[in-house]
């Protein structure tokens, strides 16, 4: 093998790593200080499966909270609506598909692939996600929520 090839080799690999390591984040230079206004999207071809919950209550004095994990499907070119977590911390897991997110925080568009996760938390923190493919796309997603949230999820014979 001659040294360019060998070169090219590296350098070709160190790229690579260097990209994956960027998958699934905004990118630094795009990284946003003040969270910029998002476009307003409503949901479509959304399906959510509340999986779990915990009372927390007791737990170290943190009220009357829940933590909540739900899968959610999202269909073919479909939207997860706008919405904030300034004070809903969640973290998303995607467990198949690819989903692009829009954020508050990042001047460009965020893509998402199985297997990646991704935090969601803070003021200001605002997004939606769309499914740019023709096929469904999953995720599952574990958030600390309220008594009020938890009634949403309850099917209406329930309540």
């Amino acid at each position: 093998m001659t040294r360019a090839l060998v070169t090219t080799c590296v350098l070709s690999a160190v790229l690579a790593t260097a990209g994956a390591a960027q998958a699934g984040t905004c990118p630094t230079d795009k990284v946003l200080k003040t969270p910029r206004k998002i476009e307003s999207k409503d949901s479509v071809a959304v399906t959510r499966e509340t999986l779990a919950t915990v009372k927390l209550a007791g737990w170290r004095n943190v009220g009357e909270l829940f933590l909540r994990t739900r899968r959610l499907t999202i269909g073919p070119r479909g939207i997860v609506p706008t919405h904030e977590h300034d004070d809903r911390p969640s973290i998303v897991y995607i467990v198949s598909g690819e989903l692009i997110e829009h954020s508050s925080y990042c001047s460009v568009p965020i893509r998402h692939k199985a297997g990646e996760w991704t935090p969601e938390f803070g003021p200001g923190h605002a997004h939606w996600w769309e499914n740019p493919t023709n096929k469904p796309a999953v995720v599952t997603s574990s958030d600390v929520v309220d008594q009020e949230t938890i009634d949403l999820d309850l099917p209406k014979a329930s309540m």
